[in-house]
């Protein structure tokens, strides 16, 4: 092949892969941003409505002054410049022009600041909620309690649910990349939500765009916000606080339904929760806890030790790991709670899930270790602390 061949083809080859990834990227993802997006994301409850208010006002507001003063300046700097035969004026203060520029930004400020004033004060008017639900961050999920209304006791742990494949390139990515999970919570439409935030490490955020939420999730605080979605469909948000290595990986997905549909959606629930409670006398064989654990571990442990429990920086591998090849009591007490950039598994999961990883982890990879660990064993474990 010539020359001009060679470079034709690899032309080719270019304008493809450009081709490819604007395709791809001029795909808008569902219920979140949108190709080319400049303003905030479309309001679906009041108070975000409130927000592009306020934001286009003080737009306005602000780019009136700018094009005033600034007209003001050059105008007065071509107009009378020296050049042209103009001298400058000489003259002492002004009250009148004193009074008028003191005045006049007062009356600016107070008129920006009621409507900003009283959407503030709406944000945190948490009173009269219909659902309150309380949201946990932790390193790197979010655990959801139904704490009070219908759904009351329901309670679960979402997390990202994009494949490590996708994440390290070696399969595709969805239009929903980074921003899908396991469990979404699923709140009714027209009813107030009121959302306690909390944390279990470090600071997180849990962070809606769409419906005007942003709020700090603290250890050792408790701090509460509310939002009314007055739309049905699926919305989603990310922490939108640096909390470490896997920060880019916390998605929040919030999925709007009907009243018909919620309720249907809280016994569904219900009965999920009963079915998969374990029975701490239950004895369960090696294969039926690799299984379950394989599970748990692609869920919860597989984005700091790795898929293949090589582990990375900070983390440790767990294949040949002296600690899961060692004594049980050790590692079930070190998963219980957590050490240096371990976060504490204790609460987080439940005894039956702590079992069934930690069995994976003893009998996986490299690993052979042979030994089942029970549901008991942890709760003797967790009651012994």
């Amino acid at each position: 092949m010539n020359l001009f061949g060679k470079v034709t083809r690899a032309s080719l080859y270019v304008v493809a892969a450009f081709g490819t990834a604007f395709a791809h990227a001029t795909e808008n993802m569902p219920g979140g941003p949108a190709v080319n997006q400049l303003n905030f994301a479309a309001p679906a409850t009041k108070i975000m409505a409130q927000i592009h208010w306020l934001h286009w006002m003080m737009l306005v507001i602000c780019a009136v002054i700018f094009v005033g003063v600034f007209g003001v300046m050059f105008y007065s700097i071509l107009r009378h410049r020296k050049s042209i035969g103009h001298k400058s004026a000489s003259f002492h203060e002004s009250i009148t022009v004193e009074i008028l520029w003191t005045v006049v930004p007062l009356l600016i400020v107070i008129g920006m600041a009621l409507p900003a004033t009283k959407t503030v004060v709406a944000m945190k008017d948490t009173t009269n909620s219909d659902i309150t639900i309380k949201t946990t961050g932790y390193q790197w999920k979010w655990g959801y309690d139904y704490i009070k209304g219908e759904g009351e006791g329901i309670s679960f742990l979402s997390t990202l649910s994009t494949s490590r494949e996708a994440i390290n390139n070696l399969a595709p990515k969805s239009d929903t990349y980074l921003m899908e999970v396991d469990n979404e919570m699923v709140v009714p439409v027209g009813k107030k939500i009121r959302l306690i935030t909390t944390a279990n490490d470090v600071i997180h955020s849990w962070t809606i765009p769409a419906f005007g939420v942003k709020q700090d999730a603290i250890p050792g605080f408790v701090r509460d916000t509310w939002f009314k979605a007055e739309t049905i469909g699926t919305f989603r948000g990310q922490c939108s606080e640096l909390c470490g290595a896997e920060h880019a990986f916390m998605p929040i997905v919030v999925k709007v339904v009907s009243q018909e549909d919620y309720t249907k959606w809280v016994e569904q629930k219900k009965k999920e929760m009963a079915a998969a409670s374990d029975d701490p006398s239950k004895i369960y064989t090696l294969d039926e806890q690799k299984e379950r654990g394989a599970k748990v571990y692609a869920a919860n442990c597989a984005a700091c030790h790795q898929a293949n429990g090589k582990g990375m920086g900070s983390f440790p591998a767990l294949d040949g790991s002296k600690m899961v090849l060692g004594p049980k009591a050790d590692q079930i007490h070190l998963v219980l709670n957590g050490k240096n950039a371990m976060p504490k598994w204790g609460g987080v999961i439940s005894d039956g899930d702590i079992a069934a990883v930690i069995t994976y982890e003893r009998n996986a990879w490299g690993n052979k270790t042979g030994e089942v660990i029970q549901t008991q064993d942890v709760a003797n474990a967790r009651a012994a602390n």
